[in-house]
């Protein structure tokens, strides 16, 4: 074969998104409104004496930084997307972007989780007014910039499998979660004097956040080991290529290398063998999301 008839077999390995630029972007403007609001809310936490306020800026710091590891993880994945050394295309970078976020989301609760624990046997004095002011903004910037990343999400067919943008919502949604706990914490305390909520309001926070920590890591783990698909597709195709009685898929894997692709390597073992193309066609008919496809074909002596 000429070397000009086999660039004809070749084809790309990039599997990115076309909504992945604007995800990037929408990243980069959470992350500076993250900025400016972390700094006021440990500034006000540190001068007002609200743990429950100064918890919730330093985990604006930490998000602050998962956030960076999102939008680095959309850079590194962009930059590389056609590189020959990422033998199936660099989309996995973003989901080990969201498993690392989703490491720092546990760390976060813990952290959280003992400060306010501490401050049960250490209570400080409050300054309730202009710690819930401060703690009321700070839940508009979240909100804001959980509205930017859930209206791109809602608007992409794919967002189901982009952890890494899935992983900033969560980190802005934490966010959210711990300013509203604040202010329920300053305000039970500012009106009814119960100062012990403003720390039992930061461990129920960490505890939320724990969760949806959890929730990550199982689901970007997955994919990272190649075990996001169901049993359901691998079946629906063995069950294709061993229709006519004669083929065995002998060996057959399938994994995801995209938010809608999907490459399957299977061996098919058969007395009277049909082309690999043949094989082909039966899987794809019935699995599309099907995109990169290696058949082997034996003779069953």
């Amino acid at each position: 074969m000429h070397r000009s008839d086999s660039r004809r077999w070749r084809h790309g390995h990039n599997f990115l998104p076309a909504s992945q630029r604007r995800g990037e972007r929408q990243t980069q403007r959470v992350i500076a409104l993250t900025s400016i609001m972390m700094i006021a809310e440990i500034y006000a936490g540190s001068v007002f004496g609200s743990m429950a306020l100064l918890a919730d800026g330093w985990h604006m710091a930490s998000h602050a930084s998962a956030l960076g590891i999102t939008a680095l993880a959309y850079w590194y994945s962009r930059r590389h997307a056609e590189n020959p050394r990422y033998s199936f295309g660099t989309w996995k970078v973003g989901v080990l972007g969201g498993y690392s976020s989703a490491i720092t989301l546990a760390v976060i609760a813990i952290l959280i989780a003992w400060e306010s624990g501490s401050r049960f046997f250490r209570p400080v004095e409050i300054r309730f007014n202009e710690a819930i002011l401060v703690a009321c903004l700070g839940l508009v910037v979240n909100l804001v910039s959980a509205w930017m990343l859930r209206g791109h999400e809602h608007g992409e067919h794919d967002h189901h499998h982009d952890h890494n943008l899935r992983a900033a919502y969560l980190h802005v949604l934490a966010d959210a979660l711990t300013s509203l706990t604040a202010i329920g914490g300053l305000a039970a305390g500012k009106f009814f004097g119960w100062v012990w909520m403003d720390p039992a309001m930061g461990i129920v926070g960490s505890l939320v956040i724990a969760r949806w920590s959890y929730g990550l890591i199982r689901d970007t783990s997955a994919v990272l080991l190649d075990g996001a698909v169901s049993e359901t597709v691998t079946e629906t195709v063995r069950r294709a290529l061993e229709a006519d009685g004669d083929s065995l898929a002998a060996d057959l894997h399938i994994w995801r290398v995209g938010p809608r692709d999907l490459a399957a390597a299977v061996s098919v073992v058969a007395r009277q063998p049909k082309n690999p193309g043949f094989y082909r066609s039966l899987m794809e008919s019935e699995v599309p999301e099907l995109s990169h496809v290696t058949v082997e074909v034996n003779v069953c002596s």
